[in-house]
């Protein structure tokens, strides 16, 4: 009796519910940190802007196709042992990034550590669900569960600045071998073995079809701005993403137990609601790896510093999910999402016009407002989804909600940056030319990535005064055109959620 009790104790429901949130801190931890030194490893491995668009891509491409069938496996083969084997991947490929020679080798590392990120992330968020099985309960859990994660958000940035600037880049990647280290004992001492008892057989052709079409389209996005957008090479990688995502609706239309139910899309509501968590993360949540690179490149502030200057966006971010809540009890959820919308596309904006306007000051203000929005959007996606389906498709809307939130991030990420280097490469040329010089296309390359001072090796000495100041303009007017394209497109879903999410009936499959 005193044994039973004993492991009731030590594996208690809140023991549980800090180690199972401390897994999934450590995949925010890790976005938001490389975010931040992602400028210095560009200038440290001396890459390109399109290989350093595949270091957060291919990181983001394999947690985001690879989150349901996580799911699948842990409840097929266990919880805690695919916890586990997250766990252990994540450290090796931290390892691997930590030592990359070369920005291909890094590339790599990262898709293996995405992976593992999709393999920690899915178990843990279901042990929480299997946990608390009582409404209330578990919508406490989940609140606190949330908080974590908020406060990871706040401190990982400025964590990633400190990092960088006291140990190197390279440490953003070794520090999280001793916290994967310690989180590997914490769950074989805390966390009980756990499986679904009516599991069923992984789709693996939905799987690999989701993972070409998204690879694909990521791909032509990335190669884009360098090929141009009509080129063969990019319209070749659209073309066979196309036909990659017909064949995955194909497969998935005939599977007993499909991957995604697309009989949800059915309903108007639910689509307005799935893009709502769409549109965040592609105007929202991708600015934690973009906004460094503004403070950086055009605000000319170190790691450390781009760090502490991206506070005010996460602190509204921690705040706001509050706010968002304590208004649900007076509005609907239609006009919460495009409120929170419209303050995103509001801050990205702002944060344009200061650019543009050389206001440095009121980036902070910009930053603010579009944290406030994300931080109402983070807190209400999520219920807004579940709220337009039965209670029986939950779990799938569930994950139909996390694919949407990653694919937006990857998405978001890829277009936005083709928008910067597209806009850029507009307004150096220009620019060069109205001043009788040429254009080369190293110096190009160059530039994208912030670093002005090998872009300028590609001139003559004599010539590095003017031509320093017409990049940075050029840098300045690119990233203003990234943040217009974001405020449109959080703008235009605005306006589709307020009238999807007006109509009547749920989805249904």
């Amino acid at each position: 009796m005193a044994h039973h009790s004993s492991v009731e104790a030590v594996k208690s429901p809140g023991s549980v519910l800090l180690v199972a949130s401390l897994g999934c801190a450590i995949t925010v931890v890790d976005t938001n940190i490389v975010g931040v030194v992602l400028p210095t490893i560009a200038q440290g491995l001396g890459a390109t802007f399109s290989a350093m668009e595949w270091v957060i891509g291919a990181y983001v491409l394999c947690f985001s196709s690879l989150l349901l069938p996580a799911g699948s496996l842990a409840d097929r083969f266990g919880r805690r042992k695919v916890l586990l084997w997250g766990i252990a991947l994540f450290t090796l490929s931290s390892l691997a990034c930590g030592v990359a020679p070369t920005v291909r080798w890094l590339n790599f590392a990262r898709a293996a550590q995405g992976v593992g990120s999709a393999l920690l992330l899915a178990p843990a968020l279901a042990i929480i669900g299997h946990t608390w099985r009582l409404p209330a309960e578990r919508n406490r859990a989940w609140a606190i569960w949330g908080g974590i994660m908020g406060i990871t958000m706040v401190l990982a940035p400025l964590a990633g600045g400190v990092i960088s600037a006291l140990l190197g880049w390279r440490w953003a990647f070794y520090i999280n071998i001793p916290i994967c280290l310690l989180l590997a004992l914490l769950v074989l001492r805390v966390i009980e073995e756990s499986r679904h008892p009516d599991a069923g057989k992984l789709d693996i052709p939905g799987i690999v079809l989701f993972i070409a079409a998204m690879f694909m389209l990521t791909w032509a996005f990335i190669l884009a701005p360098e090929r141009g957008l009509l080129s063969p090479e990019t319209l070749l990688r659209l073309a066979c993403s196309l036909c990659f995502f017909g064949g995955f609706a194909f497969v998935e239309k005939r599977q007993r137990a499909p991957m995604l139910d697309l009989r949800l899309f059915r309903s108007l509501p639910f689509i307005g609601a799935v893009l709502a968590m769409f549109a965040y993360a592609a105007t929202t949540q991708v600015m934690t790896s973009l906004l460094p690179l503004l403070l950086q490149n055009v605000e000319g502030k170190s790691a450390l510093h781009a760090g502490i200057g991206m506070l005010p966006f996460a602190l509204a971010m921690l705040v706001f999910p509050v706010v968002g809540r304590w208004l649900a009890h007076y509005l609907a959820a239609r006009w919460l999402l495009a409120i929170g919308l419209l303050l995103v596309a509001t801050g990205n904006l702002l944060i344009a016009f200061a650019v543009q306007q050389q206001m440095s000051g009121l980036v902070a203000g910009g930053m603010m407002l579009l944290g406030s929005g994300g931080g109402m959007l983070n807190g209400e996606t999520q219920k807004a989804i579940m709220g337009t389906v039965p209670h029986q498709r939950a779990g799938m809307a569930s994950g139909i909600s996390t694919t949407a939130r990653f694919s937006g991030i990857l998405l978001g990420f890829a277009i936005l940056c083709a928008i910067l280097a597209s806009s850029l490469r507009h307004m150096l040329s220009a620019s060069l030319q109205a001043n009788h010089l040429p254009l080369h296309q190293e110096a190009l390359a160059r530039l994208v990535t912030g670093d002005i001072a090998r872009a300028l090796a590609s001139y003559p000495p004599q010539q590095a005064g003017m031509l320093r100041e017409l990049m940075h303009n050029a840098y300045r007017s690119g990233f203003a055109a990234l943040l217009i394209g974001a405020a449109l497109f959080a703008f235009c879903s605005a306006l589709f959620v307020m009238w999807s999410m007006n109509m009547k009936g749920k989805a249904h499959g």
